[in-house]
């Protein structure tokens, strides 16, 4: 079961909701509802799942309706239509003194601005939503304490927010989002407001708070290559509309039309796109029962001058040349005597980082799992095609 589920949700701003829906269901453009109703429509027909433990982003342009779909899930902004449930549990049909234990319990939120109080302490803004949810001194002491040390400031807990640079401000505001231990949290443009260097500190540490506490976080960024950095899934949406939902990867390699293609055509790829998405099958020979007569066969078939040794689980041995196994055959030698090392990698590797790599590599890269076992080859041929420019793709259309 999803840890957030969204069906059809609809949010329409102003006095004539049911126009405007009217006219989006006609795909009338923005500009046109509001010229013709006034009213102007924030999201619309918004289906998604996110699952518990992940990242999932949520990115557009100004305007996108991304900001607005994120209240709309801690009902900050009430749908127009539609439902949300949170572990199964529709949140669209509670009263406000339950959505406000919702906020307070389950879900938290960090904001652009970082919004800490100025004459508060980190500790005490650390501690400001345990206090007026009646926690004890003593134990919102400790807890905030505690997301001070996961945040790497408590040595600053005395210390007041106009002491502190940006970036480290807002790691406050995510240590206060995280002291009640909610299970969501919500992040909404949260870096946007820190220079390039801070906010890729920031990626970092988001990253390395989520593998300690696997949260569910929910962020909205207008930034791509922020999202390709943190995001396990990516939802991209244009007026109010969702375009896509994938990986990374799935959105590089498979847009789901013109306006995702545009909007992701100027990330380079070699810093998203991985081995895994350029492997191809690999060649092999079981060097274990496999003699240099077979494996010999095995390459005329093949028309190749080579194959990749593996034992009986596939594990990777080595690379086989045609010339090495003639002089396996020759001088009677086990296969196992004559193989090249063979550069190898896993299959989350960039592609940036596989270039150095292949570069100077005089046979192809094993791909392998964490037990060595051979998922594919990697070629340069291969590297290079994944960083062909998508220009070329579009001339020939």
């Amino acid at each position: 079961m999803p840890k957030v589920e969204i069906k059809h949700l609809t949010k329409i701003f102003g006095k004539r909701p049911k126009a405007a829906m009217k006219m989006v269901k006609q795909n009338k453009s923005k500009n046109e509802i509001v010229e013709k109703t006034g009213s102007t429509v924030g999201v619309y027909d918004i289906n998604m799942s996110i699952e518990e433990g992940e990242i999932f982003v949520i990115m557009g342009l100004s305007g996108s309706g991304k900001s607005t779909l994120i209240r709309l899930l801690n009902r900050l902004i009430e749908p127009t239509a539609g439902q949300l449930f949170i572990d199964g549990q529709e949140i669209t049909k509670l009263n406000k003194k339950q959505m406000i234990e919702i906020r307070r319990k389950k879900m938290s939120m960090v904001f652009q601005n970082f919004a800490l109080f100025p004459h508060r302490t980190l500790l005490e803004n650390t501690e400001y939503g345990l206090e007026i949810q009646g926690v004890g001194k003593e134990e919102r002491r400790k807890r905030a304490e505690q997301a001070l040390e996961n945040a790497k400031l408590l040595s600053f807990k005395d210390q007041y927010p106009h002491q502190l640079s940006g970036g480290m401000q807002q790691r406050v505001g995510l240590a206060r989002a995280l002291t009640n231990d909610p299970d969501i949290l919500l992040m909404d443009e949260a870096f946007s407001a820190l220079d390039p260097l801070v906010r890729g500190e920031m990626q970092d540490e988001l990253l390395d708070l989520q593998a300690n506490v696997e949260k569910t976080i929910i962020f909205i960024t207008h930034d791509l290559n922020e999202a390709l950095r943190i995001g396990d899934h990516i939802a991209i949406m244009k007026d109010g509309r969702l375009q896509q939902i994938g990986t990374g990867e799935e959105i590089l390699t498979n847009p789901a039309n013109d306006y995702v293609k545009t909007f992701v055509g100027d990330v380079d790829r070699s810093k998203v796109l991985t081995a895994d998405s350029i492997m191809i099958p690999a060649l092999t020979s079981n060097i274990y029962v496999d003699g240099p007569t077979v494996a010999l066969r095995k390459m005329t078939a093949e028309e190749v001058s080579g194959l990749v040794a593996v034992n009986r689980h596939r594990q990777l041995e080595g690379y086989l040349s045609s010339e090495e196994a003639v002089r396996a055959r020759r001088e009677k030698l086990p296969l196992a005597d004559v193989l090249t090392e063979m550069p190898k990698i896993k299959p989350d590797t960039l592609i940036m980082d596989i270039m150095p790599i292949i570069y100077d590599a005089q046979t192809p890269v094993a791909v392998v799992d964490d037990d060595n076992r051979l998922k594919g080859v990697v070629i340069r041929g291969a590297v290079l095609k994944a960083l062909a420019d998508t220009e070329g793709e579009d001339d020939n259309e």
